[in-house]
């Protein structure tokens, strides 16, 4: 791996750590400076997650911000919505939810910037049932388009107007079950490479472990903004693959 594509990486790893968002760069980090297949870049990032999701659920161990029970139906969901669209990622063109996702990433990264009263930020509790069908959808998307459950749980989680905190925290737990999931069905299907896999989950884990350092010393207005404005750029590489 040449060192373009390992310092995308290790950013992107850091963008996991601080904000839950940034697993979107890796597969286009491989198939420009590597010029990797597509595909086998996806398969190798799916499990290259799980370094960071691993990190992440030992940072949260015992953090009184962590997600519980809406936690635990999000991944019930997501498990089952991972391995499918891990083994429709080799039949199908995902343009057309790309062009999806680049609308919801751009709308929440809009929102997020706009100033909202403390107030209307009050939101119930997510229902069980909500929120495993919002974890399916996610875990479909999230093996799809090879971009990690955070990129897009992060803008539907904050366009239910859940807390930041607890969001990112949601968006970073959900990374290992999700990468699990997805590598097994790739697995299955003969396309994951254990060597590369195993190089990016490490860059991953390091540039994790800063940004979780680095945002646990932001102030959360500082963090609301970061996250908007990656959102936007997020929404902007989406709507850019969705025309290729």
């Amino acid at each position: 791996m040449g060192p373009a594509s390992a310092a995308a990486i290790l950013v992107a790893g850091w963008l996991i750590g601080a904000t839950g968002i940034g697993g979107v760069l890796v597969v286009p980090a491989l198939s420009q400076f590597e010029a990797m297949d597509v595909q086998r870049a996806i398969a190798a990032s799916a499990l290259a997650f799980a370094f960071p999701g691993v990190a992440a659920l030992w940072w949260l161990r015992g953090a009184a911000h962590a997600p519980g029970v809406r936690l635990t139906a999000l991944v019930a969901g997501a498990l089952p919505g991972a391995v499918l669209g891990a083994l429709l990622v080799h039949h199908i063109e995902p343009r057309w939810l790309l062009a999806g996702l680049a609308l919801l990433a751009l709308g929440s990264g809009l929102r997020g910037l706009v100033p909202t009263p403390v107030a209307a930020t009050a939101s119930p509790a997510m229902p069980a049932a909500t929120a495993a069908l919002l974890g399916f959808a996610v875990g479909i998307g999230s093996a799809l388009t090879g971009t990690g459950g955070p990129v897009l749980l992060v803008p539907l989680l904050l366009l239910l107007r859940q807390p930041l905190v607890a969001t990112v925290a949601a968006a970073q737990a959900i990374q290992l079950p999700l990468a699990l999931s997805a590598s097994a069905a790739h697995w299955a299907s003969g396309s994951l490479d254990l060597g590369l896999a195993a190089l990016l989950g490490g860059l991953l884990l390091a540039g994790s472990v800063a940004g979780q350092w680095c945002a646990s010393r932001m102030r959360v207005h500082w963090l609301q903004r970061l996250v908007s404005l990656l959102l936007l750029a997020t929404g902007a590489w989406f709507a850019w693959r969705s025309l290729q």
